[in-house]
């Protein structure tokens, strides 16, 4: 009589990644600069929209609060660009949704937290280089005015992007199409112009409508240390009530693209 004795069965168990991924995040910032349409896109036409309207000769000699006039088109030009560099981080999602690559990844040990972590990072990394452009070219240009206040604007305009990230990630997954920036470009510089960041919105109609406008919020925050006024109230409740809105609107779309088999 024989005894037959079963061998232990091992479960493989696939080891998790960190949130920090540092090859994926090396991986997709090399995948981003090498799209030429979006590193022109974002990096050349900001400072190029700034040559156009903000180097007129009376602009440097006349005052906005802490700076000159140029330095106050040049803050707005650094925010218009690091919002274009973030939403197009972030909607790229959606030619990898297209092309496969995010189910590829679900085969792989990294995170879906990992990977939004990642694509927000990216984003924010061409959001800063998107705002550095801008600072170079418009203080080689004559924007001037007291160094903290010049600061603390650029800084604010790359932070503030980061509410744009989101707005690209929610899109990216709403929005099934390679062109998703060719669709976003315009409606990004339709809220640059509705929430006053292009032109100033004065008092009346348009100047209410202005306050629900995505980038109302931003615009009044960025300007705040050149202009040395605290933003309103409204200016708050806007950024965090489309913050909300773009992060809930991600998550969404995130939890029910990952729910796919």
């Amino acid at each position: 009589m024989t005894t037959v004795v079963d061998a232990p069965t091992t479960t493989a168990r696939v080891p998790r990644t960190g949130l920090v991924n540092g090859p994926f995040l090396a991986i997709e910032l090399r995948r981003l600069l090498r799209n030429r349409r979006t590193v022109i896109f974002t990096l050349i036409m900001p400072p190029a929209f700034f040559l156009i309207f903000g180097t007129a000769d009376m602009y440097t000699t006349q005052s906005v609060g802490n700076a000159n006039v140029t330095a106050f088109i040049m803050v707005s030009m650094a925010l218009y660009g690091a919002m274009l560099a973030t939403t197009s981080g972030g909607a790229s999602v959606s030619v990898e949704r297209s092309q496969g690559w995010t189910r590829q990844l679900r085969l792989t040990p990294l995170r879906p937290a990992t990977y939004v972590l990642t694509k927000v990072a990216v984003a924010m990394v061409m959001g800063l280089a998107a705002v550095v452009v801008v600072a170079a070219v418009g203080l080689v240009s004559g924007a001037s005015g007291d160094t903290w206040a010049l600061a603390g604007s650029l800084a604010l305009a790359w932070v503030g992007s980061v509410v744009f990230a989101a707005f690209g990630l929610f899109m990216g997954y709403l929005l099934p199409a390679e062109n998703v920036m060719q669709i976003l470009g315009p409606v990004l510089a339709l809220l640059a112009f509705a929430g006053g960041l292009f032109v100033p919105l004065g008092d009346g109609l348009f100047a209410d409508i202005a306050k629900v406008v995505p980038t109302y919020g931003l615009a009044e925050i960025v300007r705040a240390p050149l202009t040395g006024e605290a933003p309103s109230i409204w200016a708050v409740v806007n950024v965090v009530g489309w913050a909300t809105v773009f992060v809930g609107g991600a998550a969404w779309r995130f939890r029910r693209d990952t729910a796919r088999v």
